[in-house]
């Protein structure tokens, strides 16, 4: 996932200012999970579970992705969508859905474990934590679809 990020970076960083923080933003997000989940190069205690505010950070910067995502940068595709081939307008009405499944996930992550204040309430966190990983794996990849689709008509 953090290969694909770079890569999303060199490709589209500088098409669009929205792009590029929500980009920044998505970076963040993948590095704060990396660090959750005790993946390389980070390492966690098999046995431990992350600290309360590292798990409420990483909610708050997922909803900040999720967020810019749908109110900033799919807008944006949209109405660049107006101007594109008809494939690629079929594309985006395919994808937007799939997208829209991801953020479910996100969502219910975020009501799972955002506002925990006692660490009683973690059962079952490394899965969610893994459901959600493959649910933003899914939705990086559904993203960088659009936003291909959109660089090769040069509406980015």
């Amino acid at each position: 996932m953090l290969k694909r990020q770079q890569e999303a970076k060199q490709r589209w960083g500088g098409a669009h200012k929205a792009v590029d923080t929500w980009l920044h933003e998505r970076q963040a997000l993948l590095i704060e999970y990396f660090k959750l989940a005790g993946l390389p190069p980070y390492e966690r205690d098999n046995h431990a579970l992350p600290a309360l505010p590292d798990i409420r950070s990483f909610c708050g910067l997922l909803m900040d992705y999720v967020s810019a995502g749908h109110f900033e940068v799919y807008e944006q595709i949209i109405s660049n969508c107006q101007d594109a081939p008809q494939a690629t307008q079929e594309l985006a009405k395919e994808i937007f859905p799939l997208i829209s499944d991801t953020t479910e996930i996100a969502l219910d992550f975020n009501d799972s474990y955002g506002d925990l204040d006692d660490d009683n309430h973690l059962n079952g966190f490394d899965q969610d934590l893994s459901s959600l990983g493959e649910a933003l794996e899914l939705r990086m990849g559904f993203e960088d679809r659009l936003l291909h689709a959109l660089e090769q008509h040069r509406l980015l």
